[in-house]
């Protein structure tokens, strides 16, 4: 059956939360991105940073990492300019850095509902958020400086090349590649296209969905790097998984995740040509 739009706007609407519906709006009605932003500065404190719930697995309103971390994504899943909503959020970041490079969380993190799995604490890793900002381009050098001083210790080749969760593979992706092709950054961009290929090459069907998260569109390194029989697999799954409510799955089974990866599947069909 072709893919239907408007069961999927249907399980949206029902399902998600205002930004999600916003963020659908935008992407495939014609809404406009002053709409999104308007519900997406719902979550922003201001310190600069961003809680409330952004991020659906931790719902501390007070600033921490991971919020901003999801809403980076956001940014890169969907190829939004998020710069209007993020004045002030490096700065946020830069004052809430370890000596390290690593990042803090609030003491009232585990004050309020949180998924399981974050029991023992937040996010406090800079890569992705700092690939990401240098993805916006709106990184400061200082950042940029620090968390490169933390991957050396955090992030190096051997820690890529041990990764065996596709899921995980963001931290390098997000990082490594967002940095220039320089003889110094080229084995680390090499080997975290070489783990996700490998990682790719283990997946289950009900992790097919996860390889886009690096592949969203063709002209992706990894969409090029991968072979284009296997590209065409995980596409063709997609195109064939949406369920009869208009939604699609995820890995996790988590449906308070599945109206963002349902708008995301969409996404990346429309990116590829298969809507």
């Amino acid at each position: 059956m072709p893919v239907s739009i408007d069961q999927a706007r249907d399980f949206v609407y029902a399902n998600g939360v205002l930004w999600e519906q916003a963020l659908f709006h935008y992407l495939f009605d014609g809404g406009s991105i002053e709409r999104l932003y308007q519900c997406l500065l719902c979550y922003k404190n201001a310190d600069g940073g961003w809680g409330h719930g952004l991020e659906h697995d931790i719902k501390c309103p007070d600033s921490h990492p991971l919020a901003l971390e999801f809403l980076l994504t956001m940014g890169r899943d969907m190829k939004l300019s998020l710069t209007e909503v993020l004045i002030g959020t490096v700065d946020w970041v830069e004052r809430n850095r370890n000596e390290d490079g690593s990042l803090k969380n609030p003491a009232s993190l585990h004050t309020y509902p949180h998924a399981s799995w974050w029991s023992n604490g937040g996010q406090s890793t800079p890569d992705s958020i700092t690939g990401n900002l240098m993805k916006q381009g709106i990184c400061s050098a200082s950042l940029a400086a620090s968390t490169s001083r933390w991957v050396k210790s955090n992030l190096s080749l051997e820690h890529i090349q041990a990764n065996d969760w596709l899921f995980m593979a963001y931290h390098a992706h997000d990082y490594y590649l967002n940095l220039e092709d320089t003889p110094e950054n080229i084995p680390f961009i090499e080997a975290t296209i070489d783990n996700i290929l490998k990682c790719v090459q283990n997946t289950t069907e009900k992790n097919y969905f996860t390889i886009f998260q690096f592949a969203s569109s063709p002209g992706t390194r990894v969409a090029k790097a991968m072979p284009k029989a296997l590209l065409d697999k995980f596409l063709d799954d997609l195109e064939s998984s949406q369920r009869e409510d208009g939604g699609w799955g995820d890995e996790h089974g988590l449906k308070h995740w599945q109206p963002y990866h349902t708008i995301f599947t969409l996404s990346v069909l429309r990116n590829y040509g298969r809507l």
